[in-house]
């Protein structure tokens, strides 16, 4: 090559695509997997991908749902945006209920999607739906591409906008001519235009004082904490304040993990299922330092009941938040941990014994208990068991019934991100793929799906991408055959009339008919059956004497794993404050 042409080349503008500047502006944000199932209005961008094969892992999931939940799973562990991407039309409405999923439960996620061509939107093009007009109301942002060289600016925002402030999902709608159009001399390093995007202040110091002082006065106060520590990275400034202050702990849902369970100032979960000492104390407290919530109705119960007897410091980094569902006395919109860590400085010890040996008593009096049997295995049993052989070194998932409950109530969990679950939208079918993604992001951890028969059909095709992918999620499968929640619904409200909450074929006598003590003799589907078929290690237990062995055994598989374990059906997640319900409606057994 002369000197003349070799001068040409390295003057020549760079030419690519808009596929190619979307993937490589990923790429420059840190993202290191994207789950993605491909279709005609999405391939450039998969042409895009092959070409970053050694720097971006592509998951491929069996169903864009299972995508975007897997996406979930990787964004709770690790905290950094979960990516997932879609064709247009079925295939981008199938993302619908994880943007819903990840809006409520307030997890960063960017959604990409392919849309038909500029040309032809509006005109009901083959796989034509308008992704931006069905998302508005349940992501924290979206954008129809309309430029190919605004890709790298649109993904900056993107970033920018799912993890800060109060995180959240943002839709990216690209068209196919968009992705295929020529951009030379792309330009990463473009300014974000923000205009109306503003985060909180710091906290007030007026506002952190006066908080101070309400603790020094209160003689009942109570920490209710929830997602929002975990999301700020605030774990060990709450543990830090509740130690030096001796202020109990109690946690919503997703709050699990943000403090340990065992520890002494722990209440571990209120609300609907929790325990019935956390809801007696936050019912009696005189202070309520609510860190990082939004008082979900399935916390508060009749919300103008809950917690009535005291003030209360809330805390959030989301401004719409705040007096929205319970009127706060302290109203703080700001980062959660900045705000304790502000605060610790400015607070001491509290004499809190007298309340302590109140809640002692109702620990001794009220403990978190179930009636343990031989003939059967018992749900509790089972995760309690896992709980103490694992020696709380995993990470949990779980789909949505009793068996979330149960999760819940009976696991410890020692640290943050370890608890994935789907909490404000209750999505059925979402543990398994949760957990996929979990173990995309942590390959060398101990994922667990603690998951129903109900909610794990709903999205069991998974197990192929589990076995493609070389994901060894194990699967504990709480298996009563019936939908749990509503079966207990059904017996508490509507004197035990089954609506169709039976998952097996009503005219096979021996599903029917009883087998080993209230289990039934055959059961349908044969998951053991189903896993071997997608070449994955499965086993079935109905014993008792079964369950630490078989639990050890799924624990040391280096490969995917299916414990199907037959549980009665009959069992309740207790206690319960039944909805719209308050304290002193408990029921406890």
């Amino acid at each position: 090559m002369s000197t003349t042409q070799q001068a040409s080349t390295a003057t020549a503008p760079h030419r690519t695509t808009g596929a190619d500047v979307l993937v490589e502006s990923l790429f420059r944000h840190g993202v290191d997997t994207i789950f993605a199932y491909p279709g005609g209005a999405s391939m450039p961008m998969h042409q895009a991908l092959t070409r970053y094969r050694d720097r971006i892992r592509t998951i491929l999931p069996r169903h864009e749902q299972g995508g975007i939940f897997a996406a979930e799973g990787y964004a709770r562990t690790t905290g950094k945006p979960g990516i997932v991407m879609a064709t247009s039309g079925p295939g981008a409405l199938n993302l619908v209920t994880g943007l819903a999923d990840a809006r409520l439960d307030s997890l960063p996620l960017i959604a990409i999607t392919g849309q038909v061509p500029s040309s032809v939107i509006g005109t009901d093009a083959f796989q034509e739906t308008p992704m931006v007009e069905v998302c508005r109301a349940i992501t924290k942002h979206h954008y129809l591409v309309t430029n190919a060289r605004d890709l790298p600016r649109i993904v900056k925002e993107a970033f920018h906008l799912a993890n800060t402030g109060r995180p959240g999902p943002v839709l990216i709608d690209i068209p196919k001519d968009i992705q295929n159009t020529h951009v030379l001399d792309p330009d990463y390093s473009v300014p974000m235009d923000l205009p109306g995007y503003h985060l909180p202040s710091p906290p007030s110091r007026d506002l952190v004082r006066l908080a101070a002082a309400a603790i020094r006065s209160a003689k009942r106060p109570v920490i209710y904490c929830g997602g929002g520590i975990i999301a700020s990275g605030g774990s060990d400034a709450l543990r830090e304040f509740a130690e030096k202050t001796g202020i109990p702990v109690a946690m919503t849902l997703q709050g699990l993990g943000a403090f340990p369970s065992e520890h002494y100032l722990s209440l571990n979960m209120l609300g609907m299922h929790g325990t019935v000492y956390a809801n007696y104390a936050v019912n009696d407290a005189d202070l309520l330092l609510a860190f990082g919530v939004r008082f979900d109705d399935r916390v508060t119960g009749k919300v103008s009941e809950f917690a009535k007897h005291g003030r209360i410091v809330h805390v959030d980094i989301d401004a719409s938040e705040i007096n929205k569902n319970k009127e706060a006395h302290i109203a703080v919109a700001a980062d959660v941990r900045e705000f304790i860590e502000a605060l610790i400085p400015e607070v001491e010890p509290v004499d809190l014994r007298d309340w302590h040996q109140k809640i002692d008593a109702w620990r001794a009096s009220d403990p978190m208990t179930y009636s343990d049997r031989d003939d059967v295995i018992m749900p509790q049993y089972v995760l309690d068991r896992f709980s103490k052989l694992s020696g709380g070194e995993f990470i949990m998932s779980t789909g949505v019934g009793q068996h979330q409950m149960w999760a819940a109530q009976w696991t410890k969990f020692v640290k943050p991100r370890t608890w994935i679950t789907s909490g404000g939208l209750g999505s059925m079918g979402f543990g398994f793929p949760a957990a996929l993604g979990a173990q995309a992001a942590n390959p060398g951890a101990l994922v667990v799906d603690v998951d129903g028969d109900g909610s794990f059909l709903m999205n069991i095709q998974e197990l192929a991408t589990a076995k493609c992918e070389n994901l060894p999620v194990k699967v504990i499968l709480l298996n009563n055959q019936h939908l749990g929640m509503v079966v207990q619904w059904e017996d508490r409200f509507h004197q035990g009339n089954r609506a169709h909450t039976y998952l097996g074929p009503i005219d096979h006598p021996e599903a029917i008919g009883e087998g080993d003590g209230d289990l039934p003799a055959v059961t349908y589907p044969d998951f053991v059956a189903i896993a071997r078929g997608f070449g994955v290690k499965a086993r079935q237990i109905r014993k008792k004497s079964e369950v630490d062995q078989a639990l050890l055994e799924m624990i040391e598989s280096p490969e995917a794993y299916v414990l199907d374990i037959l549980v009665p059906y009959q069992e309740h997640v207790l206690p319960m404050i039944p909805s719209g319900m308050t304290v002193r409606e408990i029921i406890k057994s």
